[in-house]
């Protein structure tokens, strides 16, 4: 986006009530960048043009988890891994689910209660306790279930049982999932700190900072550990790759530099989890710039003009990039060289682009998901999983498993969803 629309008057305030005046403020309730409008073309965005629908996805089943995030900004993604799908609430419920029948396997609560004494287990019936505030989403290795809060606290749980394995207190909130492999347990947090914990026993092996600009926006980037190297985006339009095994700067690459008189204009978050593939980190900015970097040295391959804070995904040679209207893009990730777009969809504040078969799915904050052809983005189904209400929209991408995806509401509704 140009400067001159960042320096607009009415843009400027919207940003204001998006971002509030100190670095890492909340979003109000579900705002994003793409729900800057009056009533009246909220009430035209709402309305969805009619599609000649393909085929009609078949609901298989659906459970509750807790009261899922409500109003709240949140990554909080569910995992599949191990046979088991796991998902969580905010305020604390963590549960197993069977991925066929949706039969939970167990469940526990990290919400907080008061000390009752022997009355405790009664005052728990009528008490919601002080939430866990989970936020970091779900990450599932070395037989653990690992996640993190916005109290600045890090679980390991064990897959099967859901008892707590370890926990561990760490600087800022942890609002993007761990990255876990080589051992290592990679967390970022809100604070501009990284840490490398011990995955066995959660014991801090090193640490790297990032600088946090006085305004940036709500959420963090979540690591990607690859090649021995933990890398990750920084609020300051940096990519940086860190060494595993000592936590010493491997090489740090500006991807987009901060420019324009006030701090609304100089917001550059890289704020998505890195993709990498065959020796390439494919990541995009906030500020415009969607990049392809080479992972050994940092060496710029090619960039594109594309403003996202949501995951690029991939299928095949394509990558996909959901903008912050809510513009779709396929591009050939071997030159960055923009194949379609789809924009029927701008304005409903749609989830990163979920590959199924040969579709990719998108959810938005109406509670609809939308299928769209891979080879050209025409849309060609489309089914209903809230009830058309901010409420119960769909607020992070579905999870796939074959022809099948697992999609969460914002009211903590899990469904089960076939293509056919």
């Amino acid at each position: 986006m140009s400067d001159s629309k960042l320096k607009n008057p009415l843009r400027a305030l919207s940003l204001m009530m998006l971002f509030g005046l100190s670095g890492c403020s909340i979003m109000p309730q579900w705002m994003d960048a793409s729900t800057w409008f009056t009533d009246e073309e909220e009430l035209k965005i709402q309305q969805l043009a009619p599609i000649q629908a393909e085929f009609t996805p078949q609901l298989v089943w659906e459970k509750e988890v807790g009261d899922g995030v409500g109003e709240h900004f949140s990554r909080l993604q569910p995992v599949l891994a191990y046979d088991t799908l796991f998902a969580a609430s905010r305020h604390g419920e963590v549960k197993a689910f069977e991925p066929d029948t949706g039969k939970v396997v167990w469940q526990k609560n990290f919400a907080t209660y008061k000390d009752e004494g022997f009355l405790s287990g009664i005052a728990r019936l009528w008490q919601s306790g002080e939430a866990a505030k989970i936020s970091g989403g779900l990450t599932a290795s070395y037989e653990k279930l690992y996640f993190g809060t916005e109290h600045g606290h890090v679980f390991a749980l064990d897959i099967n049982t859901g008892e707590v394995i370890w926990h561990k207190d760490v600087k800022g909130e942890v609002l993007a999932k761990p990255a876990v492999e080589e051992g290592m347990v990679v967390v970022n947090t809100g604070s501009g700190l990284m840490l490398g914990l011990d995955a066995e026993s959660g014991e801090e092996q090193w640490r790297y900072e990032s600088e946090v600009p006085p305004l940036s926006l709500r959420g963090i980037a979540t690591p990607t550990i690859s090649s021995g190297g933990a890398m990750v985006g920084t609020a300051s339009g940096k990519m940086a790759i860190v060494i595993m095994d000592n936590g010493q700067v491997a090489w740090e690459q500006t991807i987009s530099s901060p420019s324009g008189a006030t701090e609304l204009d100089r917001i550059v978050d890289i704020d998505v989890e890195p993709l990498v593939l065959g020796g390439v980190i494919y990541i995009v900015s906030f500020d415009g710039t969607l990049a392809a970097l080479e992972l050994r040295s940092g060496r710029v391959i090619w960039k594109r003009e594309y403003r996202s804070y949501r995951r690029i995904t991939l299928d095949g040679n394509n990558l996909y990039v959901v903008d912050t209207n809510s513009v779709v893009y396929a591009l050939d990730r071997r030159n960055g060289v923009e194949l379609w777009s789809q924009n029927t969809l701008r304005g409903r504040v749609l989830t990163s682009a979920a590959p199924v078969s040969s579709y990719i799915v998108v959810g938005d904050k109406y509670g609809f998901l939308h299928w769209l052809n891979q080879s050209d983005g025409k849309i060609v189904a489309r089914l209903a999983v809230g009830d058309d209400d901010i409420d119960e929209g769909v607020y992070v991408e579905p999870v796939v498993q074959g022809q099948r995806l697992f999609a969460v509401t914002r009211d903590g509704q899990l469904k089960a969803i076939d293509t056919p």
